[in-house]
């Protein structure tokens, strides 16, 4: 299948204002771009990429005084299937665990493991390890939290949704990745594009989103409590430890969001 994507943000800044953009596709998926995927500013400013410490090519700014758009438009090849179920996948112990997922082990700004540990011990501590664990942990955050638009709180933590049961995307994905990490399983918190592809219209639809990958069985396998069943169309921008390391937009001095407009959907060869 192809899918057409893109998205136009405006910032309104008082001052010039440096930012770091995380905006563009995850390298991993950049071989399925069947046009570019190109940023573009409006005003013209003076950019360039770099690749942060999780893979994800990251962007470089000093934002003008006044309104600033950015944008980006493409189509994308892809599969079409949902997204794996592991059913048979195992669970490393500790010691067996590549040294370079031991990072999504740690607590992190949004995901406290030491406030959260004994809870999941409590909730979790008699399934079967593996994916069983996985899914019995975004069984129990699919139905804890409810999904609000409206009580969306960029400070929320993960312990801040299991205490206040509400949340977005982001939220969900939060405290089941946390609980996965108190569980010892490898947790990487992941943002990018979702539209309702493959799925009844839904009030509440997704274009950007977040969602989250666990490490079974020496991969990284999707896991999505907010939705919580295989979902079509995911496209990869970056991951990292929780939003914190992927937040679109990363501003060093005051700017407003002032405009918000994504598009994902699947489009005929």
């Amino acid at each position: 299948m192809q899918i057409r994507a893109g998205f136009s943000l405006s910032y309104d800044c008082p001052a010039p204002t440096p930012m770091l953009l995380s905006l563009n596709l995850h390298p991993s998926r950049r071989a399925d771009l069947l046009t570019p995927q190109v940023l573009a500013f409006t005003p013209d400013v003076e950019s360039w990429d770099y690749m942060d410490s999780y893979g994800n090519v990251c962007t470089r700014i000093t934002a003008p005084q006044g309104r600033m758009t950015v944008s980006t438009a493409f189509d994308i090849y892809d599969a079409g299937t949902p997204d794996i179920v592991p059913h048979d996948a195992t669970q490393h112990s500790i010691r067996d665990l590549p040294d370079e997922t031991l990072i999504y082990l740690m607590g992190s700004r949004y995901c406290e493991t030491d406030r959260l540990t004994n809870v999941a011990w409590q909730l979790f501590g008699h399934t079967a390890p593996g994916w069983p664990r996985v899914q019995a942990i975004l069984d129990f955050v699919h139905n804890h939290i409810t999904f609000s638009y409206q009580k969306a709180d960029r400070t929320r933590t993960a312990f801040g949704a299991y205490t206040e049961r509400t949340g977005v995307c982001r939220d969900f994905a939060h405290l089941a990745l946390t609980f996965c990490r108190c569980m010892n399983i490898p947790a990487r918190y992941c943002t990018g594009f979702l539209g309702d592809i493959g799925v009844p219209a839904d009030p509440d639809p997704m274009d950007f989103s977040g969602w989250f990958e666990v490490y079974l069985g020496g991969h990284w396998y999707t896991a999505d409590a907010r939705h919580n069943f295989p979902r079509i169309g995911r496209i990869l921008m970056a991951i990292g430890r929780d939003a914190t390391d992927v937040a679109l937009s990363t501003q060093f001095g005051p700017a407003k969001l002032s405009g918000f407009s994504v598009t994902t959907y699947e489009i005929m060869p």
